[in-house]
């Protein structure tokens, strides 16, 4: 699928939605518990091809490696998520600089 800064990304398996932040034009597939994610209002429900496990945050961002990608969680999910098969990363605060 082809992203877009600013696309709302929802799972078919539980309630995860993602909204894109940045991402490259290249076609990724987001999946959440093994199944893609889809931009629809309301996604068909359908069962998960994986089990539930560390499903994303609300409020958290999102990266894989290898990808420049960031996902921003705006609705938690029980699900993990991935993008091209690689599971991803809670991305952590850059340290402040130190003041001497």
């Amino acid at each position: 699928m082809k992203l877009r800064v600013g696309q709302t990304l929802r799972s078919t398996v539980d309630g995860t939605a993602l909204v894109v932040v940045r991402c490259p034009a290249d076609d990724l597939t987001v999946t959440c518990g093994g199944r893609a994610m889809t931009d629809e209002q309301a996604p068909a429900q359908a069962p998960a091809l994986a089990d539930p496990g560390a499903g994303a945050l609300l409020g958290k961002r999102y990266t894989a490696d290898g990808v420049d990608i960031e996902l921003l969680c705006v609705q938690p999910g029980t699900h993990p998520v991935a993008v091209n098969g690689a599971e991803v990363a809670q991305k952590t605060a850059k340290p402040l600089p130190a003041s001497d």
